[in-house]
């Protein structure tokens, strides 16, 4: 058997320090063939994790200049990443962050990307499934992804959502639960193992998702860890993880989160050596 074409991408995030021509040609050098843009390069920091991006200048004909500086090198960018709170519990910030991204999915769809990324969001003083807080919080949820699936409809996106085991979507099911409810075709799954292997094997997530997920992020977990790690430095079974997405989901970008510059050639490597180990497997 040949071993199974894996294209690893890598978030931008990772180069912070970095121009987006510089990271663009980083990329390229290093063989990452796609990337989740968010706005955290040097020339245009604008993002704000569980908040909103920053968008004054910006536009549609903007972010298609930053999008084609890494297409230029060969870089694919599937996706923009926003990562907004979207159980914000004051209606007036709640509404803000849904404008504003709103926006975002409007810029990307005329800068020809096609995925519009978030979270959840979270409380930072009581993240996670709190009792007294979680009929709420799920209930916003919903009306959040409800308002923007009808707009992302509206502009011809699909929004991609990243469920986790600190969050109100915790679990491979309660993500399928979520796209059931929402019932909207532009709703599907940015399926981090990391952020589900906690209360979903990795059959579990393929076994709820498949026909879901958008792309990936390629990142690890310690079954008790609070945080992730980078790919190999969890528990993730990899190479059980990789045979079922070419089984299941071959082609659909798996962009590497959490590495940097330092490290993410080796970690690439790791990826790469865990997919060459299915060669010969039944």
């Amino acid at each position: 058997m040949t071993v199974p074409r894996l294209d690893v991408g890598i978030v931008t995030r990772s180069f912070p320090g970095l121009d987006n021509a510089a990271t663009a040609r980083f990329m390229a050098d290093n063989g990452f063939a796609s990337t989740e843009l968010c706005l955290v390069q040097s020339d245009s920091n604008r993002w704000h994790y569980n908040g909103q991006v920053d968008l004054e200048g910006m536009d549609g004909t903007r972010l298609r200049r930053i999008a084609d500086i890494y297409r230029a090198a060969g870089v694919a960018v599937p996706a923009f990443g926003i990562f907004t709170n979207l159980i914000e519990k004051d209606d007036g910030k709640r509404r803000a962050n849904l404008e504003n991204f709103v926006l975002c999915m409007e810029y990307a769809a005329e800068a020809g990307i096609s995925i519009v990324a978030t979270e959840c969001g979270f409380d930072p003083e009581s993240r996670g499934v709190i009792a007294s807080e979680y009929e709420t919080r799920f209930s916003r949820l919903i009306e959040s992804l409800g308002y923007l699936t009808t707009a992302a409809g509206r502009i011809g996106v699909r929004i991609a959502l990243e469920p986790c085991v600190l969050d109100v979507v915790p679990s491979a099911k309660r993500m399928a639960d979520t796209i059931r409810q929402v019932g909207s075709e532009h709703l599907g799954v940015l399926l981090d193992p990391a952020n589900l292997i906690a209360n979903s094997s990795e059959r579990d997530m393929f076994c709820y998702l498949t026909d879901h997920i958008l792309y990936f992020h390629g990142k690890d977990r310690r079954l008790n860890d609070t945080y992730g790690r980078v790919v190999g430095d969890g528990d993730i079974d990899w190479p059980l993880f990789l045979s079922l997405y070419h089984a299941h989901t071959p082609g659909r970008p798996f962009i590497l989160e959490y590495a940097n510059i330092d490290n993410c050639l080796a970690i690439r490597d790791r990826v790469l050596a865990y997919n060459a180990s299915l060669a010969g497997s039944a």
